[in-house]
């Protein structure tokens, strides 16, 4: 490969071996969206309105005089498994979410982009938690009951791992024969997270490796937004620097031949030129501004690999996470992700096979 021949249109919708048939959904439904319903933010509110519920029916608060906030999905789990009147009021919260979920999934299916998916793999931080993961059984269960020819599934891959190991399947088939990784970064409202995506069987110049067999090492994780010193939109985009900067050290120690690429996944909408517009609002500062690059003001700061200065890539953090899931979705033609996080990602795709529907 001669100097870095990496620069890919940004937010593209047509990949190796499938094709984004949409993300980042917006389908209102009254003064909200519909995706709103089936949010980790939804789920939470769901458990302290049973929490209430059942404080008034046993005289006592079930969880204690733990604050909503200080409750983590290890507590949660915790109290389901004892099944006392703590577990009652998860299980209760967690038969609505699950309805919702069903819902959604039947409203996402009426749209275009929508018809015809088969399955739909769940990812995000809910389905880390036992609560999450039979949340979404619970789900898959109605939607087979009201004859819903959906299935849903949680993401193979852990929800810090996911949103890393998609750019295997987003980066050109032709990098994986003359590199056996590449850096990722998933950016989100609460964490940041970089890795390095490795891609084992490459031999250069000769046959690819394959993504299917990608795995992520050496992963970092930045709990930004409860960082105090990081106010500003600036402060994000070094900080990520820092990290891969560290990373090219490690895989240059480690000897790995190391791609002139960093994917970069974050929420919102990606347009070809690497601006960003909606979905960023949780991120510090003005991502939507006309003057602000991101892709730029990381290969700003960037030092070369192996000489030669990186490409930074850009595209949804959704449409990445699902990627992550194409090995398990090359039986079907249609398939989907929904990430259930602060807020619900989506996107849709096709298989190559039948890219000319």
């Amino acid at each position: 490969m001669q100097n870095n021949p990496l620069r890919l249109p940004h937010g593209s919708p047509r990949l190796p071996t499938a094709t984004i048939a949409s993300y980042s959904l917006e389908l209102r439904e009254g003064k909200g969206f519909v995706g709103d319903r089936a949010s980790r933010t939804a789920f939470r509110a769901g458990v302290e309105r049973w929490r209430k519920l059942y404080t008034r029916i046993l005289g006592e608060d079930p969880f204690g005089l733990i604050p909503p906030d200080d409750i983590s999905k290890s507590t949660l789990d915790k109290w389901l498994r004892e099944e006392g009147p703590a577990g009652a009021v998860v299980l209760s919260a967690m038969e609505d979410h699950a309805a919702q979920l069903a819902r959604v999934v039947r409203r996402f299916a009426r749209h275009t982009s929508w018809q015809g998916v088969q399955r739909v793999a769940i990812g995000g931080g809910f389905k880390q938690s036992l609560a999450g993961r039979r949340t979404i059984r619970r789900a898959d269960e109605l939607l087979r009951a009201e004859k819903v020819e959906i299935r849903l599934r949680a993401l193979h891959h852990h929800a810090d791992e996911g949103g890393l190991i998609g750019w295997a399947h987003v980066a050109p088939t032709a990098v994986w024969r003359h590199y056996d990784a590449m850096l990722a970064v998933d950016i989100g409202g609460t964490n940041v997270r970089c890795g390095i995506v490795r891609v084992p069987g490459g031999k250069s110049g000769r046959k690819a490796g394959n993504p299917d067999a990608a795995r992520v090492t050496d992963v970092r994780k930045w709990g930004h937004a409860a960082d105090k010193e990081m106010t500003h939109r600036e402060h994000l985009v070094q900080g990520i620097a820092d990290m891969l900067t560290r990373l090219i050290d490690k895989a240059d120690k480690k000897g790995l031949r190391l791609a002139p690429l960093v994917g970069v996944a974050c929420p919102g909408h990606i347009h070809d030129n690497g601006s960003i517009t909606g979905g960023a609002q949780n991120l510090p500062g003005d991502w939507e501004d006309e003057n602000f690059h991101l892709p730029h003001k990381l290969m700003e700061v960037l030092p070369s690999i192996n000489g030669i200065p990186p490409h930074v890539h850009l595209h949804n953090d959704a449409v990445v996470q699902g990627l992550s899931e194409l090995p398990w979705m090359r039986d079907v033609t249609r398939w989907a992700v929904l990430t259930i996080g602060t807020g619900l990602g989506n996107a849709s795709y096709v298989n190559d096979d039948e890219r000319s529907d």
